[in-house]
């Protein structure tokens, strides 16, 4: 019988990978026909390639596709990568969603590779590139920045319920004062390795500073962007990039009874949303287009929260654009635009 499809569904471990073979024949039936484990090493790489080259068929190109399981899929998707492969790489909650709808009663990763496997099959997949070097790097840098301020705020809420005792210790207080000294001196350094970063690559330099003419976003909120998405290689339009953030509204409606409030999805990069607030908050004070709609989403409900993710999320779309267009921030775009469009229409 004549294959369509081939793909190989891989539940990935930190010290293991198990996998499921699975096809697509031409009446569109689907066989998940044979399940191995191999380490997750570079020689069970070499040991998985060979087993699937003895069963399969060699004119038709293999799927290989895995969940997102934290850095322990990194390597292998590396090593498919490096060797030419068609990689697909999931999130977590669209496999277990996707199992539900198969009824497993019993959830192992022998179970999970097949349903991953089952899934690759059923669904068309986007491919997966290897992120670009200094992208990876930038994403590094930003995101141990964001764990040394988080764990700064934590010493910092230490240090004034300590100050606030009956009767401070004052060992305690100056041990406080040094873990705070410490992480402003680690914050600088890396703070300083972002900004090497950027200069060494002219293209990324310029594309940062067209970023940075958007008012409310500053070097380290465009590092973030650019590291996140990998310069928006695999973002089509601005739909799938609201989306990827997870500022997506969902809402729930059905029937007469049924009416969920709008909210946004957070299905999405956690570090996006959270990069872009500060610089919301301070695009509301200073852009004229930013602040209307930050009024008008208020007065409508009432509440201000709203408002700021609405201008989050026109910043990211601003972002995009302005990467992809290569050109900078105009704070009177919108109105050269309404007169040249006035200026057509009289003429």
């Amino acid at each position: 019988m004549t294959i369509l499809k081939q793909v190989l569904g891989i539940d990935v471990a930190k010290d293991e990978l198990v996998v499921s073979l699975g096809r697509m024949n031409y009446d569109l039936s689907i066989e998940i026909y044979s399940t191995n484990v191999f380490p997750n090493t570079p020689s069970g790489f070499k040991s998985l390639i060979k087993w699937v080259n003895q069963f399969t068929d060699a004119s038709i190109k293999v799927q290989f596709v895995m969940e997102a399981t934290g850095v322990y899929h990194q390597k292998f998707a590396y090593f498919l990568d490096e060797q030419e492969y068609n990689v697909s790489i999931v999130l977590p909650n669209k496999i277990s969603n996707y199992m539900r709808t198969l009824e497993i009663k019993t959830i192992t990763d022998y179970t999970c590779a097949k349903a991953i496997a089952q899934f690759g099959l059923e669904r068309k997949l986007d491919l997966w590139k290897k992120p670009n070097p200094v992208y990876k790097k930038l994403q590094q840098l930003t995101r141990e920045r964001d764990q040394i301020v988080s764990e700064r705020v934590v010493v910092k809420n230490q240090l004034h319920a300590e100050k606030s005792e009956a009767e401070a210790h004052q060992n305690s207080i100056k041990r406080l004062n040094e873990r705070i000294v410490f992480l402003n001196k680690q914050e600088a350094e890396i703070k300083r390795d972002i900004k090497e970063c950027i200069s060494k690559e002219e293209t990324l330099k310029k594309d940062i500073e067209n970023i940075c003419t958007i008012p409310g976003v500053g070097e380290l909120t465009a590092a973030i962007v650019l590291s996140e998405t990998n310069g928006f290689e695999l973002i089509r339009n601005k739909k799938q990039l609201v989306s990827y953030a997870g500022l997506d509204i969902k809402e729930k409606q059905s029937g007469t009874s049924v009416h969920g409030i709008p909210k946004i999805s957070k299905k999405g990069n956690r570090v996006l949303r959270k990069s872009l607030h500060l610089p919301a908050i301070t695009s509301i004070k200073y852009n004229e287009n930013h602040r209307d709609l930050f009024a008008r989403i208020v007065s409508k409900n009432g509440i201000k929260m709203k408002g700021v993710v609405a201008v989050q999320r026109k910043i990211l779309e601003l972002i995009y654009t302005l990467n992809k267009n290569k050109t900078c921030f105009e704070h009177n775009y919108v109105k050269r635009e309404q007169l040249q469009v006035t200026a057509s229409l009289t003429n």
